[in-house]
Parts: C-alpha cells; structure tokens; sequence
C-alpha cells in the first residue's frame, strides 16, 4: 500500500492505494506550509490507520532531485510565496515514518500515463501541462529524463510577435516565456477573464493554439518522442486541440516524414487518459520505487556486514 501526493501550486491531491481501481483520495488548498502540511499529514495517519509502505511525492517545482544534493527534497526558487527552499520531502517522510520517492508533478503524471494510460507501451514520449503554471517531462528509452536538476519545458523561449500579441508576459523569471504567455493565470491577465469564460470562437484560443504549436514541434524536433499528451486547465476547451494540430501541421511543413504525423496526428498530439488522477497516480509509483531503492539498500547493507 502506497501513499501519493500531488503537490500542485493550487492543491495538494493526496491519495492511498496500489493503483486506479482502489485509489482514495482527498485534496486540500496550497497555501503555506504551516496550513497545509498539517493537514496532509491529517490525511495519511487517519486514513491508513494500518499504515502504508511508503510515501511518493510529486512536487511544483522547480525542486533538487539530486540525492547527493545538501537541498535534496526541497522545492528552491519557487515564486509561491512561503514554499522558497521548504524541505518537502524531509517533513513529510518524518512526519509519516516511511521511505520517500520524490519527483516533479509532471513526471509524476507521465508516469502514471506510462504504467495505465494513454501512454502504455511507448519507451520515447513527452507530458506537458498546461494550467496555473507550465511544466513538462519526458521518458526516453523507458527512463525519465534528470540531468543537471530536471526539464523545465514550461519554460523555453518560443517566438512572441509583440505587435499582435502586446501582452509581455507574467513569469518573474524570463517574462515572456512558454508558461508566461500560455498559462492559464496569461491568458485571464491577457483577456481580462479567466480562459473558461471565453467562447470557443474567441481569438484567444487562436493564439493559444499557436504558442502551445510552436513549443510542441520545438519538442517534437529535439526529442523525437513518438507521443505528446498535454494536459491541465487550459486544454479543457475542446476547439484548442484542433486548432494546435492545425497549427503544428503548418509549422512542421513536411519536413519530418513520418505516418503518425501525417496520418495519425490525433493520436500525436492527444490529451491523457487519466484525468486529474494522473499525478496522485504517479507518486504513488514514486512511492513504489522508493520502497524497492530502500530495499536495496538494506540488502546491500546485509551484504556488507
């Protein structure tokens, strides 16, 4: 029995269970973490009250997934006021008792999409989100990608022509980024509504439609992945699939000669199949790594001695 949490910059989902079919979940606000962490915490010891075997976590970031790392565990140069170098990982595996596997909420959700979802069976694809913030993640050969810290696709460059679209973007790091254009927090800032209260022939979804086009060929070009799912609030409106397609076809020019691309774009560029769920679904496979790299440990322990 495992423990998930998606720790998300609006909610933190919490569940219990083994997978889809006995998953209990609950969800609480993301505030600060003298509010929020209590009642996580409230969560796993009322609900296992025959414990659980350990605990995964997938966090907003950006987090240190470094294990040799001093800030291993933390969530660092968040801009969510109160969460800046907050030990997530630290306080809640003591807090509970239990081993700790800990990831980005994205790849959380890619991995839950991998194991039962619209994934299953591909070694090489890509997750995007698109909601509060931008976030991404990609397996390759049937791994996760880390490297240096972990990808942080809500945050590439993408062409911005200011004369049609003036807006100049709300992420404190780089302005007019991916995510300071594209995310749904842009878009209500942009139009002056929140994205669900636009009709569907609002030009809004138009230029949605091409910044989320230009950041998935820029993708499609680098790591070749033979899926992208994109996710989150803002893909909730039905016409935006459509007309990113559209416009990926256009940039992409045939230039990448390949059916799924030419024949079978819908299944190319598709939302996932598990909803909400996908991320508290996916730690709860970060928690199942984390029992089996502490088994191992101890094993190599054993050995030891």
């Amino acid at each position: 029995m495992f423990g998930g949490i998606e720790a998300g910059g609006t909610k933190f989902v919490c569940g219990i269970g083994t997978g889809p079919d006995d998953l209990h979940v609950a969800q609480f606000p993301t505030t600060v973490p003298e509010l929020t962490i209590p009642k996580v915490i409230a969560f796993f010891k009322e609900e296992a009250t025959d414990g659980f075997d350990a605990l995964g976590i997938g966090s907003f970031g950006p987090v240190d997934l470094d294990p040799n790392s001093p800030s291993f565990g933390h969530i660092t140069s968040t801009p969510k006021p109160g969460w800046q170098n907050y030990y997530l990982a630290g306080v809640l595996g003591g807090a509970l008792g239990v081993p700790v596997g800990f990831d980005t909420d994205v790849n959380a959700a890619l991995l839950a999409e991998a194991r039962w979802g619209a994934a299953r069976g591909l070694p090489d694809f890509v997750y995007l989100t698109i909601g509060t913030g931008v976030g991404g993640g990609a397996m390759v050969n049937g791994k996760l990608v880390h490297g240096l810290v972990h990808t942080e696709m809500g945050h590439l460059r993408i062409p911005h022509d200011l004369a049609r679209d003036p807006y100049p973007g709300l992420c404190p790091y780089h302005g007019d980024c991916l995510e300071g254009l594209a995310c749904g927090p842009a878009m209500q800032a942009r139009w002056g509504v929140p994205g669900i209260e636009l009709p569907p022939a609002h030009p809004a979804w138009a230029l949605e439609a091409e910044y989320l086009a230009l950041a998935v060929l820029n993708l499609t070009m680098t790591l070749s992945p033979r899926r992208i799912l994109l996710g989150g609030g803002v893909m909730q409106q039905p016409r935006l699939f459509g007309l990113m397609r559209e416009e990926f076809a256009r940039l992409l020019n045939g230039y990448i000669q390949h059916r799924e691309l030419s024949d079978h774009l819908d299944k190319y560029l598709m939302p996932p199949q598990l909803g909400g769920r996908s991320g508290v679904l996916g730690a709860l496979i970060l928690g199942e790594q984390a029992l089996a790299g502490s088994a191992r440990q101890a094993q190599l322990r054993v050995k030891s001695v």
